[in-house]
């Protein structure tokens, strides 16, 4: 059963988490609303689709909401959510520090068993931004932190039969992603790609195809 916790909690780590990339040189306190899609290959080719709010506050900070999905499925099957926020830790010029973290959950359903998932992911991206374009490094953190299973009959007729429902801890602790961030920003839009490399919290275990990319699409609304 360890190593059935292990291949399921890796399995959940593995699931397609696309994030929304910002430049923060060319948002002003007039654009309050963000709307996001991105395509990308995490683990497997998927989409998503946020939502960003930018408060009016003495300091700068967004609220973002987000939604992606493996393509192919169903998808109330296999999704994920995420609902966090982005702010400026350190400004220097033209370069800038941002931290982000986020409530994650998760959904995964297959014929042999349901999974329910709750975690966080924290991050931070560091670079140069300018109001036309912008490059940054990246740095994450995905960590599943509570696990609810429900087998099928056919798992416990062919796999284990004893095997319990229910909530557990899942054995595998996160992921570590690295990668690089550009941009490129006109009018109230900015298009921008991401690639990078992601490997377990052990820095052994490493998944099958451990690349990731994104490529994205904001706009921004001014509120009126």
């Amino acid at each position: 059963m360890k190593n059935y916790l292990l291949f399921i909690s890796l399995m959940l780590l593995t699931s397609i988490t696309f994030g929304q990339t910002i430049n923060w040189r060319n948002l002003n306190t007039k654009q309050k609303h963000i709307i996001s899609t991105n395509i990308g290959w995490d683990y497997g080719l998927g989409y998503g689709l946020s939502y960003t709010y930018q408060p009016s506050s003495k300091f700068p900070i967004i609220l973002n909401s987000s939604l992606s999905a493996p393509f192919g499925e169903k998808l109330l099957d296999d999704f994920k959510t995420k609902i966090g926020a982005q702010l400026p830790l350190f400004k220097m010029d033209y370069f800038q520090i941002i931290g982000k973290m986020q409530a994650i959950y998760r959904r995964y359903e297959s014929p042999l068993v349901r999974l329910q998932n709750f975690g966080t992911e924290l991050g931070s991206s560091f670079g140069y931004y300018r109001s036309k374009w912008f490059v940054a490094g990246q740095l994450g953190f995905d960590k599943a932190i509570l696990t609810h299973f429900k087998h099928s009959n056919s798992f416990r007729q062919y796999i284990y039969n004893d095997v319990k429902d229910g909530w557990d801890e899942p054995s595998s602790g996160g992921n570590f992603s690295y990668g690089v961030q550009i941009g490129y920003s006109f009018n109230r839009q900015d298009l921008t790609l991401g690639i990078g490399k992601t490997i377990n919290q052990d820095f052994k275990t490493i998944p099958l195809i451990p690349y990731y990319f994104e490529l994205g699409y904001n706009f921004r609304i001014i509120a009126k």
